[in-house]
């Protein structure tokens, strides 16, 4: 049974705590060193199968144009605030001196020839779209190879040219473009240590030891070392998108310092009852310890389920996220128990706490000792359980009233890909975007790339650059590069509007599906639509289409593990409908900061932004799971009571309010972690973070604290019906129904925890 080898694992590793540890020092060190050597750098390939933009992709390939590389563009402006490029000598020979010296750049393959076009003069270089009309701006586009030929020092040594050129020409230099959004790294850390700071505050506070905040630090630092490691392994193997590691440093932190909060709570009540530590140890992983197994394969099933999307980066993205959840769960049940038999008895204490037990009366003395190492339930929340389940009609339609009307801003859901207006101004990539914005419109700093295979018609390049550049949402297209071995036809096009406006998404829906076949006509040749912009226009309407068949997969899945868990049909279905209301709510609080723009200087964000069309698949994938974590932490201990008392009002009362407290400091470190990743620069991250926040803080508050106990109250005894022919169809051995032999207490203390209460389990509640 699980219960048993977990109780043995635990034990073990608490009797003979440094060997553990040595090894998961080895294993870190050989994680590190495999990255090191055999790792890959994150790579964002944001296209799929089928798609029209993977089509476009492919014919530029073949073409050999070099559009297929990675890109940065330096705009520039004189600092003389009336000087030009067309009538200022020395801003035109500070430009042609910028130009020559990014060509000599590492692995720079060409640049625009900016300088040259206006050499040949003012009206060549306009039409080429190199220098504003007014001469106050211009661009050199800088190509580079394809992303895995180059690295950050190709960045550094683009940033640091910069920075000296500053020094010695009289010329405002900014820059941006892909190879900033490849490897740039603006936080730098800060997120992850912005949130483990704060978890630890928080431990402190719930525990009152500094030993005690401590140990689930260490363990998820532990954790996350190799998850993050073997996730850079990977990439070196397949491409690893690069909100990856950022997700899985968020996801990574919360999941596993909440797993070792629950075993260290259940290990310090243990101790509280006289346990030896070790023993204490073992049982806190027998019992604690399978929640987290549960609740951790729940997430990873949920995150695998991104598979059904059928987009290859948000499937790989998903597994090595679930490589670091799965890390966490493994350390929980080792290294985690190691810790607390090192610690030994210390774990009883309680700082200040544990000064002030010493000097309460001895009647209060009992109480406080219990309520210190949270075995007993806090009067508190138990009166506001008891004061629920009395009233449950009126919290149970308050509280799904509150969270539909926080869900209703998801009609108004726009997924698209948020440019580089959404940065701060701090950053270059930011102060680029608006010069070129300023300069030449909008549109330019998301260009569409339209290819064209002419089959043999040598008349199709011509017709297409007539047929798009008169489309009303094209303000100019650059001339037809024809490659000669190919035929390959590539037209770069400068939309109106900005890469993340919704008119240029109708613009390039417009294009597939009227200007592009008129201009082919009937014959066999075929053009295609790519470039940034189409290629996260298609992701958005794919992963829009298979949604609804994610939902439905992670459902039916969740479902039936939650019914192997605790063998009944009516909690697992009402832990996925409340599941779906937290969800919603978050989505529709995402919906009104950052397209409505509601609070959203709170978070840094300084322009509104539709959300992108990846993070909502991502985020029901992820936080379903994470929902799920408290559901079972949480009904494990309300089962626990039922099958010990029978009773189920009793059972709902008891069993939450001793959850109560953990739950809540677990997830006020979730929030406080997922909220460190919300202030970043990147708006991905900002999505990311903020929406796993708002969920969990919605999740552990309204439905754990008000409509869990209000519609198990409704439910009564019915919460545990389960057919008899469908129990007898269903494996025995979930939380909750296993045997657990030596796991019994042997304190003589009431147990009221798994191993001791499923001893002589009562059947459930079963059909006639």
């Amino acid at each position: 049974m699980l219960s048993k080898a977990l109780l043995r694992l635990g034990t073990n590793a608490a009797r003979h705590p440094w060997r553990v540890i040595a090894a998961w020092l080895v294993a870190a060190t050989l994680a590190v060193l495999a990255a090191v050597a055999f790792g890959g750098r994150t790579a964002d390939s944001m296209t799929a199968p089928g798609l029209d933009s993977q089509r476009a992709a492919q014919l530029i390939e073949r073409a050999g144009t070099g559009q297929e590389g990675m890109t940065a563009q330096v705009v520039v402006t004189p600092l003389d605030g009336g000087a030009t490029f067309f009538g200022d000598d020395g801003a035109r020979t500070a430009l042609t001196r910028l130009q020559a010296e990014v060509k000599r750049l590492p692995h720079v393959l060409g640049t625009s020839e900016t300088a040259g076009a206006l050499e040949a003069g003012g009206d060549t270089a306009v039409r080429g779209g190199l220098v504003s009309a007014d001469g106050r701006i211009a661009v050199v586009r800088v190509q580079y190879p394809d992303q895995s030929r180059l690295s950050a020092e190709d960045l550094d040594a683009l940033v640091g040219l910069g920075d000296r050129l500053r020094a010695e020409l009289p010329l405002r230099i900014e820059m941006g473009g892909n190879l900033f959004y490849a490897f740039s790294d603006p936080d730098g850390g800060t997120s992850e240590l912005i949130g483990l700071l704060a978890a630890a505050a928080i431990l402190f506070l719930a525990f009152g030891s500094l030993v005690a905040a401590a140990l689930p630090i260490g363990m998820a630092v532990f954790g996350l070392t190799i998850g993050v490691a073997t996730m850079t392994v990977l990439a070196g193997v397949t491409d690893v998108p690069a909100f990856a590691p950022v997700l899985g440093s968020m996801v990574g932190l919360g999941v596993g310092i909440d797993y070792a909060l629950f075993v260290l709570a259940r290990h310090r009540e243990y101790l509280a009852r006289g346990l030896a530590p070790h023993e204490a140890a073992g049982r806190a992983v027998a019992t604690a310890g399978r929640p987290v197994v549960f609740a951790g394969g729940v997430v990873v099933v949920s995150i695998l389920g991104l598979a059904v999307a059928n987009v290859p980066f948000m499937t790989v993205g998903g597994i090595a996220v679930s490589i670091v959840v799965l890390t966490m769960v493994v350390a929980s049940v080792t290294l985690l128990p190691a810790f607390l038999g090192a610690a030994g008895p210390r774990l009883a204490r309680a700082g200040r706490i544990g000064r002030a037990l010493r000097t309460a009366r001895p009647g209060r003395l009992a109480r406080r000792r219990e309520r210190a190492a949270g075995a007993a339930p806090a009067a508190g929340w138990r009166r506001w359980i008891g004061h629920v389940s009395r009233h449950p009609v009126l919290y149970a339609i308050g509280a799904a009233g509150l969270l539909l009307t926080a869900t209703l801003p998801v009609l108004g859901l726009r997924v698209g890909l948020p440019d580089d207006g959404s940065l701060p101004h701090s950053r270059t990539e930011r102060r680029a975007y608006d010069l070129v914005a300023e300069g030449f419109g909008p549109g330019t700093n998301g260009p569409l790339v339209i290819a064209a295979d002419p089959a043999g018609d040598p008349g199709v390049p011509d017709r297409l650059v007539r047929a798009v550049a008169a489309d009303p949402g094209i303000a100019s297209v650059a001339p037809a590069h024809i490659d000669r071995a190919t035929g390959i036809a590539t037209l770069v096009v400068f939309p109106t509007t900005s890469p993340q406006d919704k008119a240029t998404t109708d613009t390039i829906a417009r294009l597939r599906t009227d200007v592009l076949p008129t201009a082919l006509g009937h014959g066999p040749a075929r053009a295609h639509v790519g470039g940034a912009a189409a290629s996260l226009s298609d992701v958005g309407r794919r992963t829009s289409e298979r949604l609804p068949l994610l939902v439905a997969t992670v459902l039916a899945m969740s479902f039936l593990l939650l019914m192997l868990i605790f063998r009944s049909v009516l909690v697992p279905l009402k832990a996925v409908l409340l599941n779906l209301l937290s969800i919603g709510a978050a989505y529709g609080v995402m919906v009104a900061v950052f397209q409505w723009g509601w609070g959203g200087a709170l978070i840094g964000l300084e322009a509104t932004v539709p959300i992108v069309s990846f993070i909502p698949m991502f985020l029901f994938a992820i936080l379903f799971g994470l929902s799920m974590d408290y559901e079972v932490f949480l009904l494990s201990r309300v089962r626990e009571e039922y099958l010990r008392t029978g009773d189920n009002g009793t059972a709902i009362v008891e069993g939450i309010s001793r959850t109560a407290r953990i739950i809540t400091s677990a997830a006020l470190i979730m929030v406080a972690v997922f909220l460190s990743f919300a202030v970043a620069d990147d708006p991905s991250a900002k999505m990311f973070g903020l929406g796993l926040a708002t969920a969990i803080f919605i999740d552990a508050t309204v439905v754990r604290m008000v409509l869990v106990p209000a519609t198990m109250t409704l439910l009564g005894r019915s919460n545990w019906w389960l057919p008899k022919w469908l129990d007898r169809m269903l494996p025995h051995g979930p939380v909750g129904t296993d045997d657990t032999d030596g796991a019994d207490d042997t304190d003589g203390a009431d147990d009221t925890d798994a191993e001791s209460a499923v001893g002589a389990p009562r059947a459930p509640l079963a059909a006639q």
